[in-house]
């Protein structure tokens, strides 16, 4: 599929956005993240999903933060700029990190709220998906076809 620069930009500003969150949160307030996340508030229905995983480690929570906080800042140079190959680098990380990211909580579902079991997955999905439309063709704004002018004889 491919997109044109608009398109390219837009999906990666969302993925940036949804980055410079996670990152913040985490590296800012990696014990409020850890009790937390998903929704901030357990508010949403959504259940903890890192408290499945283990004890907290503000370390290891304060890395995913600089980490995701970087595939922001990647992602918004790669916005502005006009370049294909920013786009693509950007995909490649997303994917890099969002396939065993997802391979990772496909395994470790047991014991979830039906909500999470649904909504862990396909949030996770979406880092995955989104890059790859990143990785096509570009494609450019059509130009206006114009009629050839006769020539008087």
């Amino acid at each position: 599929m491919s997109l044109t620069l608009t398109g390219r930009r837009l999906i990666l500003w969302l993925l940036s956005l949804f980055a410079a969150a996670i990152g913040a949160w985490s590296l800012l307030f990696p014990a409020e993240w850890y009790d937390t996340f998903p929704d901030g508030s357990a508010s949403w229905g959504f259940g903890q999903w890192i408290l499945m995983d283990g004890p907290f480690n503000e370390h290891l929570i304060r890395d995913v933060g600089a980490m995701y906080l970087a595939l922001a800042g990647g992602g918004i140079v790669a916005a502005l700029s006009k370049s294909v190959t920013a786009t693509r680098t950007m995909a490649v990380a997303w994917i890099v990190f969002s396939a065993p990211h997802l391979v990772y909580h496909l395994q470790h579902l047991h014991g979830l709220p039906t909500i999470d079991l649904i909504g862990e997955p396909i949030s996770l999905a979406l880092t995955l998906v989104l890059p790859l439309f990143l990785l096509g063709p570009e494609r450019t704004r059509r130009q206006p076809v114009t009629q050839a002018k006769e020539v008087p004889r």
